[in-house]
């Protein structure tokens, strides 16, 4: 019984890790397009190139936090979580 319960738990922690990286699609698709319309407003003003490099770089930077915190939710999940909810189950049973 005990060792269903760990192997449920360790397949829905690890389908949890994969779901919680499909927020890496987001800051990518988003960072593609901020660049895609910063290379057009270059194209179109190119003396404002500086201006608007320096506030793409801010904006790439702040989204690629959305991807981070999923990673780091997800490498929680596969090596910090199984160690927690591991004592709990067995100490549930005693």
């Amino acid at each position: 019984m005990v060792e269903l319960a760990l192997g449920i738990m360790l397949g829905l922690l690890g389908l949890g890790a994969g779901i919680g990286m499909i927020a890496g699609i987001g800051p990518g698709i988003g960072e593609g397009q901020a660049v895609a319309k910063a290379c057009e407003a270059i194209g179109r003003q190119p003396e404002s190139k500086s201006e608007v490099t320096s506030t793409l770089i801010m904006g790439c930077a702040i989204a690629e936090t959305t991807g981070l915190y999923a990673l780091i939710v997800a490498i929680l999940l596969i090596f910090v979580a199984p160690n927690m909810f591991a004592g709990i189950i067995m100490n549930a049973v005693k």
